[in-house]
């Protein structure tokens, strides 16, 4: 009989792939790795992890390579595509093949949908994908469900919201999914043109999630448990008067604060730019760099597993 939380060569695409009970074996074991302490340095030892990044991150990628260092294993990569030989015509094929060959584990980001799983049928090793266009970022999911599992305990009855570009945010539309499966209400804010993809919105209604979408948040502020806040996507824009028109729809900040519940816990998966404003850094509500943390032990998790080593 198989195993289902043997992840030992397995590739981490989407995490619709995963079961909730697999999810919840990665949160576990997120958690074994944090109690560990120095003891996970021994955990991937001799074991190299390949960074390809076509797309500039700064967050993801060092999340990454944080993770496999505090693993006691090792690194190599490029942080963007004119560092590689990408430059020079190399297709992506060849990248991954060639690669695969240097490494035990390849994590990618890249700004092509579909990349990550193309990816798949050339490499050697395992790959985790690290964002591909504005389609799925499956390791920042999984690094948010835990995020909340630590800040909030069950998640089953929680009341989120999410502010900002949902359009292209590939993180909401990975993540929003996921959430169905744990009984989460979700209420969607965003400016006119922005807001979730219809094939978002068709999977949630076909699961039977309960959400709502509007452009204004303040009706719904004071009952909420997470506010999950994005930027306004730059790079996503056709036009940089298309986008200056968009980018500072909302802005979190202390006079919102004061609307909300008092234990809000309040989430962005960074980079920020005016969507929040400094002075909330300091109050305990203000969970994003916790959650960077938090991402940093789910992706030690999947590591550990994809390689056998836990």
């Amino acid at each position: 009989m198989t195993d289902s939380f043997d992840f030992k060569g397995r590739h981490i695409i989407d995490t619709e792939d995963l079961s909730t009970e697999q999810i919840l074996h990665l949160v576990d074991v997120a958690d074994r790795i944090q109690a560990m302490g120095a003891e996970a340095l021994d955990l991937a030892k001799g074991k190299i992890l390949a960074t390809l990044f076509w797309e500039p991150s700064t967050r993801t990628r060092l999340s990454f390579e944080a993770a496999m260092f505090k693993l006691g294993g090792n690194v190599l990569g490029f942080s963007e595509a004119s560092t590689s030989s990408a430059a020079k015509g190399e297709t992506l094929a060849d990248t991954i093949k060639t690669v695969s060959l240097y490494s035990d584990i390849i994590a990618m980001r890249h700004p092509m949908e579909g990349s990550a799983l193309a990816s798949t049928f050339y490499s050697e090793v395992p790959v985790i994908n690290g964002g591909d266009g504005a389609h799925l970022h499956p390791t920042q999911t999984l690094g948010d469900i835990y995020s909340l599992f630590k800040e909030k305990g069950d998640l089953k009855g929680l009341k989120m919201g999410f502010l900002g570009d949902l359009l292209f945010g590939r993180t909401i539309h990975t993540l929003v999914r996921l959430l169905t499966r744990f009984g989460v209400e979700m209420h969607f804010f965003s400016p006119e043109g922005l807001n979730i993809p219809d094939y978002v919105r068709g999977s949630l209604e076909e699961k039977g999630a309960v959400f709502t979408e509007s452009e204004d948040m303040n009706g719904h502020l004071a009952d909420l448990d997470v506010l999950y806040v994005t930027r306004i996507q730059k790079e996503r824009f056709f036009s940089e008067e298309e986008y200056l028109r968009k980018q500072n729809s909302y802005r979190i900040d202390l006079e919102i604060m004061e609307k909300a519940k008092e234990d809000l816990l309040v989430l962005h998966p960074l980079p920020r730019n005016e969507e929040i404003a400094p002075e909330v850094d300091r109050l305990p509500n203000a969970g994003y760099f916790r959650q960077a943390t938090y991402g940093m032990h789910m992706r030690m998790a999947l590591i550990s597993k994809c390689l056998g080593v836990l």
